[in-house]
């Protein structure tokens, strides 16, 4: 019974190329936000790279958000959104980009 439960909760492995398309992402662009669409922390992320014309990814509007979402979190150890990466690095989410404006590293890790 216990072995019938505890397959029934397993996931499907992500793809390695789903972990290649996440680093390809990542590679070609400045900025980049995994986010969700209905996300109050996302949106708050957002309005802060607004200027930046970020690359935004909303997990929730595509079909292998799902699987990004733990692509992301095998790759990073994040499984939260926003997920964010600037300049190919990743630097976490919400509450880690807001530390870096407050404290003016933002602008110095962009520029």
């Amino acid at each position: 019974m216990f072995e019938f439960i505890t397959k029934f909760f397993q996931q499907e492995p992500v793809p390695e190329s789903i972990k290649t398309e996440i680093r390809q992402t990542v590679q070609k662009s400045p900025i980049v936000v995994f986010s969700k669409s209905y996300c109050p922390y996302c949106t708050q992320t957002k309005e802060t790279f607004n200027k930046f014309n970020p690359v935004i990814i909303e997990l929730d509007q595509i079909p292998d958000g799902g699987f990004i979402q733990r692509g992301l979190q095998e790759l990073t150890g994040q499984r939260t959104v926003p997920n964010i990466f600037i300049n190919k690095e990743h630097i976490g989410g919400n509450s880690d980009l807001q530390n870096l404006k407050k404290s003016g590293e933002l602008y110095k890790l962009i520029n």
